[in-house]
């Protein structure tokens, strides 16, 4: 099967999120700079969150660059990934209005753990179709980053427990390891 639906409807859906979250930021009742000070934690976990999105389609954009075609095996998991950043409207919602409450913020960390795994299982499925020699398998290698993620996605929800600013703290950090775009793919394509 050929990839361009699968990242076309990846695209749109990515889009949807990030329409529905920023539905989430309501016009302050106020016309003094005050009036948006009840508006910094669901402003805030939504900048979190818009990096998050733009992360994962930044990343699944590359992914797919180096992808010659796909099967039914990756559309499941590419949909699986769908699914679970489809959860992170609700979530950032949820931490924002309750100012970073422990239960959202845990509950926003395993949106996250779920949806770095579901990442992982696309990846794994894509390397089932072209194999480790590939392009895409060159690129990958042995994951650190994306296995890194994971464990600090757990440690940042066992934080949470202590405080769920730590534990965004490090919500924070793996955005920043993943911030730049995935440079194993970019260097192997160039090649």
């Amino acid at each position: 099967m050929h990839k361009g639906r699968i990242e076309a409807f990846s695209d749109g859906v990515l889009a949807i999120i990030i329409t529905i979250m920023v539905l989430e930021l309501h016009v302050p009742h106020g016309t003094d700079l005050a009036a948006l000070q009840p508006l910094i934690p669901v402003f805030l976990s939504y900048v979190l969150s818009f990096v998050y999105i733009g992360i994962y389609w930044n990343n699944h954009h590359h992914l797919f660059q180096a992808v010659e075609h796909v099967n039914g095996r990756v559309l499941w998991a590419n949909l699986h990934l769908l699914f679970w950043l489809s959860l992170f409207p609700l979530v950032t919602g949820w931490v924002g209005e309750n100012h970073f409450a422990a239960t959202p913020v845990k509950l926003y960390g395993a949106v996250l753990l779920l949806a770095g795994f579901a990442y992982r299982l696309l990846v794994l499925s894509l390397l089932a179709v072209h194999g480790n020699g590939s392009r895409l398998g060159t690129a990958i290698g042995n994951d650190r980053k994306g296995i890194l993620s994971l464990i600090l996605y757990a440690t940042a929800i066992g934080a949470s427990f202590v405080s769920p600013w730590i534990a965004f703290a490090f919500y924070v950090l793996v955005a920043l390891i993943w911030f730049i775009p995935d440079m194993r793919i970019e260097k192997t394509l160039a090649h």
